[in-house]
């Protein structure tokens, strides 16, 4: 269950009441392994996991877990600002069938770096599943600095992390820590292409939502060692890594995901993506399909 390749952060699809749309749910899950992604995560932050009830977390990781079958490893993300919380809602997934816990760091309440590391570890102790980390200070308030990721790196039930800080010396610095026991992830899509090329072991995507074969080939590119086919194949990605930061995550991927028929709309407080975007998104829809027809993928009709 160690992160390699590509993971897709999927989006949680949503029919025109606001209700969980489960058929398209399944859909996207079919689609994303049909195109060759490496892994999932279910309710992470592009997920809308803060938007759902318990009853609906769970019936969303357990039907991944039954349509995905054990042909990828599911990761659940069950991070809460609280460590007993955390540490509940990690058994939970395991419960449910979830291979690895992706955790985020404890969001708003802003722990130390001794808060974190033992935070970390008695999820790791007590959770039930091996844990991702996942640092994205710029949403949890508080940055995972690579020595405190040192020192987790060598608990044995703490198998990676995806980083986000869109950084090239924080990428070098965790590279260092890789071990075969302790992978390195990107969790920025438009430097990924960097982070990959410079030892980085995969990337969990949110523009993969839509276009998951165009990003399994950047994987494949840099994975082969070629930077400049890399670099060239990412300049054609570029307009969707950028697109996707228009609006706060899961905003503008979603706006797509609606377009190619799978779901509606976002849960307060976010708000469906603003009209000023609308005709760029039907651009990145173009763009989108474009690129898995170039990589032998029938595209996704709306």
């Amino acid at each position: 269950m160690h992160p390699t390749g590509l993971i897709t952060a999927l989006a949680t699809p949503f029919d025109e009441a606001g209700a969980l749309d489960l058929g398209a749910w399944r859909r996207l899950l079919e689609w994303q392994l049909a195109a060759g992604v490496e892994g999932v995560v279910v309710a992470g932050s592009t997920g809308e996991a803060s938007m759902l009830a318990d009853d609906e977390y769970d019936t969303l990781l357990r039907t991944a877990v039954q349509a995905v079958a054990g042909r990828v490893p599911v990761r659940a993300g069950p991070g809460q600002p609280g460590t007993a919380r955390t540490i509940a809602q990690t058994r939970r997934a395991a419960a449910l069938g979830a291979d690895v816990a992706l955790v985020v760091v404890p969001p708003y309440v802003r722990p130390t770096q001794s808060g974190m590391l033992a935070h970390f570890r008695a999820v790791a102790d007590e959770g039930g599943l091996p844990v991702m980390l996942y640092n994205v200070p710029g949403r949890s308030g508080a940055d995972l600095l690579p020595e405190t990721v040192a020192a987790l790196a060598a608990h044995e039930r703490i198998v990676g992390i995806k980083e986000a800080v869109a950084d090239a010396a924080r990428i070098d610095a965790l590279v260092a820590l890789r071990a075969p026991g302790f992978r390195v992830l990107g969790g920025d899509d438009a430097t990924a292409a960097r982070a990959l090329l410079a030892g980085a072991d995969g990337l969990v995507s949110v523009g993969s939502n839509a276009a998951p074969a165009a990003y399994r080939r950047l994987l494949d590119l840099a994975r082969g060692g070629d930077a400049a086919a890399t670099a060239q194949w990412d300049a054609r990605l570029a307009p969707l890594h950028a697109f996707c930061g228009v609006e706060p995550n899961p905003i503008p991927v979603k706006a797509l995901l609606q377009r190619l028929g799978l779901g509606h709309g976002v849960r307060l407080p976010l708000l469906p993506l603003s009209a000023r975007h609308h005709d760029e998104a039907a651009r990145m829809i173009a763009l989108a399909r474009a690129l898995e027809a170039s990589c032998g993928r029938e595209p996704l009709a709306a």
